[in-house]
C-alpha cells in the first residue's frame, strides 16, 4: 500500500509538470537572440535627437551582429540589410546601460533582444542555413615557433599576447584564456600541447571548467618572392565536442599575410582573430539548422525520483533545436516523450551534449540522461 501510494505521489507530480506550459529552447534562445554591449555614441543638434538616432544606429548594428552571429561567413554577402520600420519586426525590446547625455551629445550601451522565430523565419526565407547552439566554453592555448622552439607560457610570446589583445567576441563559442601561472606551467608544457597530449590536455581544461581544448601553433615565415611576413596557424581541437576528438579531419590550417607596412605584433593580432572566426565557423557548420528539416525522436528518460526529471526537463529548456515535447508515458522508473527537434539526430545529441544532456540509442528507443560528470584523475 505504502509503494502505490509513493507511485500515485509521483505519478500525480509528474503529470502536473507535464501539463505546464513547457517552450523548449526559450531560455537558451533567449541568450543567443540577444546582443548586448552596443555602444553608441551621436551628436546632435539636441539630446532627444542623439538619443533617437543613436538607438536607431545601434537597433541597426545590433541586428546585423545577430544575424552574422547565426550564419557562416560565406554567407554574409546574402544578409539583407534592412531599413530599420523592418527591423522593429524582429525586435522584442531593449535595455540601456551606462547613458550620458549632454546638450547636444548621447553616449550608452544598448542591449537589444530579438525575437527569435521571426529571425528563423527570415532566414528559411532567405534559405540561408543557420546556427543557434551555443558550444560551451573552449580553452585556446596559443603555442608560437621562435628561433626552432616552441613557447606557450614564455615571456614574451607574442602569440599568446595577440589572443590577450584579440577584441572579445560574442558568438556562439565561447574561448577561454589560460593565466598563465605556476599551475599551468606544471599542467602543461609548449610541446606537449603541440603534440596533443590528450592526458595533460585535459587536466589543465578541467583547471578552467571547460571539456575541450584548441592548441593554436602559429609561426612567422616569408615566402621566396614576397618581402612581407605571414603567420601560418595550425589549429587541432581535443575534447568531447570535437568531432572524433579532432577539428575537420584531424587539422585545420589558415595563412595570414602582413598588410604594407603593418608591424608583426598587428600581423599576430589579425592572425589570432582569423582564427577565432575559423573555430567559430567549424563549429556553425557542424550545427547548421534548416526549418524544413524538422524530426521526431521517441526518447525515454529513466528517473529514480521526481528530481530526476525535473533536472532534465530544466536543461531541455535551454536546447533550442527542440521545438516542442510531449510526455506520452509515466511511470516511476521513467518518463517516455516524443522529442520535435530541428536538424539531425547527431545535431541533436551534440546540443543537447552543451546542455549536459546525453542522448544514446537503446534498441528502438533513444535514452536521455542527464550527462555524468568525468572524474579528474
Amino acid at each position: 500500500m505504502h509503494e502505490m501510494t509513493r507511485f500515485a505521489v509521483v505519478a500525480v507530480a509528474l503529470a502536473a509538470w507535464a501539463a505546464w506550459p513547457f517552450a523548449p529552447g526559450t531560455a537558451f534562445a533567449s541568450g543567443v537572440f540577444d546582443v548586448t554591449g552596443v555602444a553608441v555614441d551621436v551628436t546632435a543638434e539636441t539630446a532627444a535627437q542623439a538619443r533617437e538616432r543613436a538607438i536607431a544606429e545601434g537597433e541597426r548594428a545590433a541586428f546585423r551582429r545577430l544575424l552574422e552571429r547565426l550564419t557562416l561567413r560565406s554567407d554574409h554577402s546574402r544578409l539583407p540589410e534592412l531599413p530599420r520600420a523592418d527591423i522593429g519586426i524582429f525586435l522584442q525590446d531593449f535595455s540601456v546601460a551606462d547613458e550620458k547625455t549632454s546638450p547636444v551629445r548621447y553616449l550608452a550601451k544598448l542591449t537589444f533582444r530579438f525575437k527569435a522565430e521571426e529571425v528563423r523565419r527570415l532566414f528559411d526565407r532567405l534559405g540561408v542555413p543557420f546556427a543557434e547552439t551555443m558550444s560551451k566554453p573552449i580553452l585556446v592555448l596559443p603555442v608560437y615557433q621562435s628561433a626552432g622552439a616552441l613557447l606557450l607560457w614564455d615571456d614574451p610570446n607574442p602569440w599568446r599576447s595577440a589572443w590577450t589583445r584579440t577584441a572579445a567576441r560574442d558568438g556562439l563559442v565561447p574561448l577561454v584564456f589560460a593565466a598563465g601561472d605556476l599551475q599551468d606551467v606544471a599542467a602543461i608544457g609548449a610541446e606537449q600541447a603541440a603534440a596533443g597530449d590528450e592526458a595533460r590536455l585535459a587536466a589543465i581544461a578541467g583547471r578552467y571548467a571547460t571539456t575541450d581544448t584548441v592548441v593554436a601553433s602559429a609561426a612567422v615565415g616569408y615566402h621566396p618572392q614576397r618581402p612581407t611576413p605571414h603567420v601560418r596557424v595550425a589549429i587541432l581541437r581535443h575534447g568531447a565536442g570535437a568531432p572524433g576528438g579532432r577539428t575537420t579531419d584531424g587539422r585545420a590550417e589558415i595563412e595570414v599575410a602582413a598588410l604594407s607596412g603593418e608591424s608583426l605584433d598587428r600581423l599576430l593580432q589579425r592572425a589570432a582573430g582569423e582564427t577565432a572566426r575559423l573555430i567559430e565557423d567549424y563549429w556553425k557548420r557542424e550545427n547548421l539548422l534548416s526549418l524544413t528539416r524538422g524530426s521526431v525522436a521517441a526518447v525515454s528518460v529513466p528517473i529514480a525520483k521526481l528530481a530526476d526529471w525535473l533536472a532534465v526537463r530544466k536543461k531541455l529548456g535551454e536546447v533550442s533545436v527542440v521545438r516542442r515535447t510531449e510526455v506520452i508515458l509515466m511511470s516511476k522508473a521513467e518518463v517516455r516523450l516524443a522529442l520535435h527537434f530541428i536538424g539531425e539526430v547527431d545535431q541533436l545529441a551534440l546540443a543537447l551534449g552543451q546542455a549536459d544532456l546525453q542522448l544514446q540509442r537503446e534498441g528502438d528507443l533513444w535514452v536521455l540522461s542527464l550527462a555524468r560528470p568525468e572524474r579528474k584523475s
